[in-house]
């Protein structure tokens, strides 16, 4: 039986994914914003599930959780970086304090979680890692803007993580879902931009009413990611990056033909800036 560290298991994948692993004799170390009564019904009926209560928009607050982490468990097979939120609205209209909110949650936790764990997988020899992104984060889409960043910087850490890792038995696979039906288009897990211009109506208003409309029919179903996720943690070849959703899988094939389209377009230009010699 495995030992995962999943973040933010109350909702979404969070709460497909620990409820699945613990339906298979795992066990399960989670963080929660607030450990409520109905939580905690659920870790007395389920004795291989420990919550550790975490606001992880605090930077002390992710390595204290893997602290926890480590004093419950004598090892660690996964750890899961889910937790987090999406941020819509313009770019211009944005502010320091929603820009640096969303990568401390979206970014800068799941660093600090993955450089807490670190030590304990190079001792054990083994360990995965999985990074919940995306597609955002592969293929933007309008009024975006810092949450695709932020899940373009997981990609990016992950890929770069991999090459590092993997000489030491270490696997690591960037997750990158499409819409799936959770609460994630709720105002538990959506914010938008506290300040709209006019100016965008045409193109974040109409994206944002798209967002709206959506909540509630996504194609995504959780509990089927969670299935694809634990089987992806089984493989002994798992992918670097895994998309979940046909919509993801749509979405990324437009933006990958785009952007091959667009080198070829202007691959002249770019073989022109190297010497001539």
């Amino acid at each position: 039986m495995a030992t995962w560290f999943v973040t933010g298991i109350s909702r979404g994948l969070g709460w497909a994914l620990a409820q699945d692993r613990l339906s298979h004799g795992d066990t399960v170390i989670g963080t929660v914003r607030q450990i409520t009564p109905a939580l905690e019904q659920w870790s007395v009926q389920q004795p291989q599930l420990h919550l550790v209560q975490a606001d992880l928009s605090r930077p002390e607050s992710a390595e204290a959780a893997a602290r926890q982490a480590l004093a419950l468990a004598p090892r660690i097979d996964v750890l899961v970086n889910n937790a987090g939120y999406g941020l819509l609205g313009a770019l211009e209209t944005a502010t320091d304090e929603e820009m640096l909110r969303l990568f401390e949650v979206d970014v800068f936790a799941p660093v600090r979680l993955i450089r807490a764990f670190l030590p304990r997988l190079r001792e054990q020899g083994h360990g995965h890692i999985l990074n919940v992104t995306s597609i955002a984060g592969r293929a933007p889409g309008t009024g975006s803007a810092l949450y695709s960043a932020a899940k373009a910087a997981m990609e990016g850490l992950s890929a770069a993580l991999a090459l590092e890792v993997a000489p030491l038995g270490i696997k690591v696979t960037a997750v990158a879902p499409g819409a799936f039906r959770t609460g994630f288009l709720s105002g538990h897990s959506i914010r938008h931009s506290a300040t709209e211009d006019p100016a965008y109506a045409a193109s974040i208003g109409a994206s944002q009413a798209a967002f709206s409309a959506m909540h509630g029919r996504q194609l995504g179903d959780p509990v089927a990611a969670a299935r694809a996720m634990a089987d992806v943690v089984a493989r002994d070849e798992p992918p670097l990056h895994l998309l979940l959703g046909s919509d993801a899988l749509r979405r990324a094939r437009a933006r990958e033909a785009a952007v091959t389209a667009e080198m070829d377009a202007w691959a002249a230009v770019s073989q022109s800036t190297d010497f001539a010699d």
